[in-house]
């Protein structure tokens, strides 16, 4: 029994070295021919290329928002009444103090004409006090004179006196009852003037345009029941949201450039004018309003819209392709080529900002030369490359590369 298991433990040794034989002499055929991976030994990578320039880069932030009417006014009555006449609709041009709707007016004009016949009654009455006390002013002198003689007593001058004060204090109250009733009349007149609902605003365009409609002509208006609304479109106001990380980077009159589905390749220019000074606890956001020139009248409250607002300029820095950026080993870098050599080397970089399909290196700042836009994926650390004709006749070729991203 123990002599069969020692032929089959001899077996299986003889077994794993044949496999280890023939694993060895793969790989030693495998080396001898160069196949030990792309561009690390003897076999290059066709790769495209493109120069190192130099220019100049915007920090640019995206953002996503809601354009809004600098100014909305809801026009409605101050006093109730049927609605008689609408003079306006909708998308209608409006000027201040144009007569935008009439109410129904009789019983406010009644109410005039009463205050007017009480304003005349209180003033007759004013004529009647003031011949009254006239006249007993002069009695007033003659009963002063015959005291003076001796003919009148003492009782009788007090009589005389009395009756002068008392047209006196009529006269006063004559006086208050017409300007009460001048007050009345200046009231019926304000409460009659409401019949006509007029534009009004003091800031602003010369020109705003009606929105909306609420009512229509023989309706029974109560007072602020809405009849229309009125905005301002020129300029107009785009509303963002940011979070806290653009929020601090944001200030009052920069610039800002707003384009929109409905107008594919225009854009309109603006400037930040108010920063919220918070940001909401539900969404961990701020509201910003961008003022935005609407010669045009293009845009439109409502409309969605994107926003782009630049933090930063720099210019004469060193940019590359986004495309040749690449990681090796964790790192972030770029393959430099020497064209000469028709090799290619990883260098690690540290990028900054990104804009339009290219990037911004921060270091090295003296990197310059050629980097692989394409084919790089191929690429170790370093190997062998396979230039286009054209630069491996003393030119680099320039690849049609698509934007990677707007912002950093």
């Amino acid at each position: 029994m123990k002599k069969k298991l020692t032929r089959k433990n001899m077996v299986l040794i003889a077994l794993v070295l044949l496999v280890a034989a023939f694993l060895g002499w793969k790989i030693y055929q495998k080396a001898k021919s160069g196949e030990g991976g792309p561009g690390a030994g003897g076999v290059a990578v066709a790769v495209e290329i493109a120069p190192v320039e130099k220019g100049a880069m915007r920090d640019l932030g995206s953002f996503t928002g809601t354009l809004t009417a600098r100014s909305r006014v809801v026009v409605a009555p101050k006093i109730s009444g049927r609605l008689n006449r609408l003079l306006v609709d909708i998308g209608d041009a409006v000027r201040s103090g144009q007569l935008l709707a009439v109410l129904e007016d009789d019983e406010y004009r009644q109410q005039a004409l009463q205050a007017e016949a009480d304003l005349r009654v209180a003033k007759a009455n004013r004529e009647e006090a003031h011949s009254s006390l006239t006249m007993a002013e002069r009695n007033l002198e003659r009963a002063r004179a015959l005291h003076q003689s001796g003919i009148q007593s003492d009782a009788q001058l007090d009589q005389v006196v009395s009756a002068f004060e008392s047209q006196k204090a009529r006269l006063s109250v004559a006086e208050a009852q017409v300007a009460n009733r001048e007050a009345a009349l200046e009231s019926a007149r304000v409460r009659l003037s409401y019949t006509q609902i007029r534009a009004s605003w003091d800031r602003g365009g010369a020109v705003r345009y009606v929105g909306e409609r609420f009512a229509d002509e023989g309706v029974l208006l109560t007072v602020s029941t809405p009849i229309l609304s009125i905005v301002e479109l020129q300029p107009i106001l785009a509303v963002i949201n940011v979070t806290d990380k653009e929020y601090f980077r944001l200030k009052n009159g920069q610039a800002a450039t707003i384009s929109g589905s409905a107008f594919p390749g225009e854009e309109f220019h603006g400037r930040i004018v108010r920063i919220a000074p918070l940001l909401q606890e539900a969404s961990r956001q701020a509201r910003v309003e961008i003022e935005v020139d609407n010669p045009k009248k293009l845009l439109k409250p409502g409309m969605f819209v994107n926003a782009r607002i630049e933090f930063t300029r720099r210019a004469g820095v060193p940019v590359v392709p986004y495309n040749a950026l690449a990681k090796r080993g964790g790192e972030q870098g770029i393959f430099m080529v020497d064209l000469a050599a028709q090799t290619a080397r990883f260098l690690p970089v540290r990028t900054g900002i990104v804009e339009g399909g290219r990037v911004e290196i921060l270091e090295p700042r003296d990197v310059a030369g050629h980097v692989v836009v394409l084919g790089h994926y191929l690429l170790e650390t370093e190997g062998r490359v396979i230039l286009p004709a054209r630069a491996a006749a003393g030119g680099a070729t320039k690849p049609d590369l698509k934007p990677a991203g707007g912002g950093k």
